[in-house]
């Protein structure tokens, strides 16, 4: 994710933001900058790839100044170059973004036809001309920014310096995290806070929506209706400490309500919006000539290959194999020369999964690999390396990072199509509009989880859970299986909905919830009629499906959860979040260790 700092300080702050930086670097960026009022105008350094080259535009040209902001970027709208890093500048006003806007393009048109001119390829200098046109007209920085953010809609987080004032600078979070910090004297910004640490240990945590002015005498913070509002100053603990939970319970908590950033930056690396185009990163490998794909991967990251699966053979029309990667090499697998094999893990570390590698490998297969760390050694052994953009996730079950991966699977299976010969122009335009709408709908599905922590003591007491999906929701129910028996230690099972009258049905009765995941579409009308079967026999049912959906078949349900109505492409990503939070408010009602649970660990080294 990229990195935010901002000083509002009495001494030049050019160094310290430099500083700031490197203590975020864990985050993953390709370019860096520091921008700096001096002498009444905005002064700005940036370089592409690591902060080594920062410093040396710094050394041999200074910036100076008491006041500024930085940045490190992870490139999404557009490459990784000096003319693309932040902060950028548009007359009067600097700013740096962490996120997505997502109605950039609308915005970006409005703002050409007025005559404004664009230097680079971001989304990020749309906010800044909002805020310059304002400020341009007369409005103050505060009414300027209050005017711009409803017109924003995405998962952002930004920090707006104003030439003309300074000794401010004005920050605002929707979606990704953002804290203030207070000094003596001077006072501070950044995106967790590990930034500010060396510092102050005195912070806040800006809420959802919150916009916070920042001064040198103190800080003023209103929420998303621009009212007025106090946040906790708390001590951060973060000399020591990497990444931290920040406002929330549990590490598990923080990464859920983290997705639609994360996923934001994530498809942002492989989406193009201006040329309505998903692409991957540059490999020798001729996706055209794969005539089969074998997926291997453990936990989570098999269920993300399941989805992946649907994809593939339905967009790509390319057959799918796919294996659990402590079985793959025991049951020889018979793998023709020239096919592709698929890793997914997390950590790129794990030790069946690159054992099954290393025999792809042997098997002349070309090896593709998903994962969030791309120094691992999966990703160094890679043909073609599809990162995910998910930062560290801390808790044992894996959330932001399954979400991530089908971010890229799906590029993935539009890519493959698209060699294939199977993906007209406008059906590849029609999928980059679908991924482009995921962030907000996992915003909108986080909306609901003060509903989902309401009903979670239906669940509680069960021994046993059944959910319950079909095509790529079928793996959803085996990934919300996981989450429950992983972190509240419930016995729960996935099931295909139409398998249910084979053999589980039979385990129906009265004191076993059934989790029926049915977002409405082509496949729910079959799917409510499995449910029906099971509130035949006395099962007590949970239906998570769209408003559409809850209104045709949620009546006699113990409970429904209501999600966005969204594509059948990004159905996945978006019923994530109900099995997640279910899981977690469970857990949390019944106690049990959330980011640590018993017997797992985060990577497993071992067979």
């Amino acid at each position: 994710m990229c990195g935010i700092v901002g000083i509002v300080g009495t001494s030049d702050v050019a160094q310290r933001l430099f500083d700031g930086l490197k203590r975020l670097e864990y985050r993953g960026y390709d370019s860096a900058g520091i921008c700096t009022i001096e002498d009444g105008s905005l002064k700005r350094r940036r370089a592409e790839g690591k902060l080594d080259n920062l410093a040396r535009e710094l050394k041999s040209h200074p910036l100076h100044g008491v006041t500024g902001i930085a940045h490190t970027r992870w490139a999404t709208h557009g490459a990784p170059t000096v003319g693309n890093a932040h902060p950028h500048i548009v007359g009067p006003v600097a700013l740096v973004h962490n996120g997505i806007i997502e109605n950039f393009k609308p915005l970006r048109d409005e703002l050409i036809a007025e005559g404004r001119k664009f230097e680079s390829e971001t989304d990020t200098e749309v906010v800044g001309h909002l805020v310059a046109r304002e400020v341009e007209g007369g409005a103050s920085p505060q009414d300027a920014v209050a005017a711009v953010l409803p017109r924003l809609h995405g998962a952002f987080a930004i920090a707006i310096l104003f030439r003309d004032h300074p000794d401010l600078i004005i920050c605002a979070r929707r979606g990704a995290p953002l804290t203030v910090g207070y000094g003596d004297g001077e006072n501070y910004l950044g995106s967790d806070a590990l930034a500010v640490a060396p510092w102050t240990q005195r912070i806040a945590y800006l809420d959802e929506g919150d916009w916070a002015i920042i001064r040198r005498d103190g800080i003023e913070i209103f929420d998303r209706d621009n009212q007025p509002v106090e946040r906790d100053i708390v001590q951060s603990g973060a000399s020591s400490a990497p990444v931290e939970k920040g406002n929330y319970r549990h590490y598990m908590q923080k990464e859920i309500f983290e997705q639609p950033i994360v996923v934001a930056q994530t498809l942002q690396t492989y989406v193009r919006p201006f040329e309505g185009e998903v692409a991957l990163p540059d490999a020798d490998l001729d996706l055209a000539k794969v005539d089969r794909v074998t997926i291997v991967a453990c936990g989570t990251s098999f269920y993300a290959g399941l989805v992946a699966k649907y994809w593939i053979e339905q967009f790509a029309r390319v057959p799918v194999d796919i294996d659990v990667a402590s079985e793959f090499r025991y049951r020889q697998p018979v793998l023709e020369p020239g096919g592709l094999a698929l890793f997914i893990s997390q950590s790129g570390e794990t030790a069946d999964t690159l054992a099954a590698l290393r025999h792809a490998r042997d098997e002349q297969q070309r090896i593709a690999v998903v994962v969030n760390v791309p120094t691992s050694s999966m990703a160094r052994e890679a043909d073609l390396l599809l990162p995910t953009h998910a930062g560290p996730e801390i808790g044992v079950a894996s959330t932001k990072a399954f979400t991530c991966q089908l971010a890229v699977l799906a590029a993935l299976a539009a890519n493959l199509a698209r060699a294939k010969g199977r993906l007209s122009r406008e059906e590849e335009i029609d999928i980059v509009a679908h991924l482009q709408e995921a962030p907000a709908a996992l915003n909108a599905a986080l909306g609901h989880d003060d509903d989902i922590a309401a009903m979670a003591y239906l669940i509680a007491p069960a021994r046993d859970v059944l959910y319950l999906g079909r095509g790529p929701d079928y793996p959803m129910a085996l990934e919300g299986a996981l989450k429950l028996k992983e972190i509240s230690y419930i016995h729960a099972e996935g099931y295909a909905a139409g398998e249910m009258k084979h053999g589980p049905i039979a385990l129906i009765d009265e004191a076993v919830p059934v989790i029926v995941i049915a977002p409405s579409g082509p496949l729910f009308e079959k799917t409510v009629s499995n449910m029906q079967e099971v509130r035949a026999r006395g099962g007590k049912i949970v239906l998570i499906s769209d408003a559409k959906g809850i209104a045709e078949a949620g009546e006699g349900c113990m409970a429904t959860i209501e999600m966005p109505e969204v594509h059948p492409l990004i159905a996945p990503l978006v019923y994530a979040v109900p099995v997640q939070l279910l899981a977690y408010h469970v857990a949390v009602l019944k106690g049990t260790d959330v980011d640590q649970p018993r017997n797992l660990a985060k990577s497993v080294t071992v067979e």
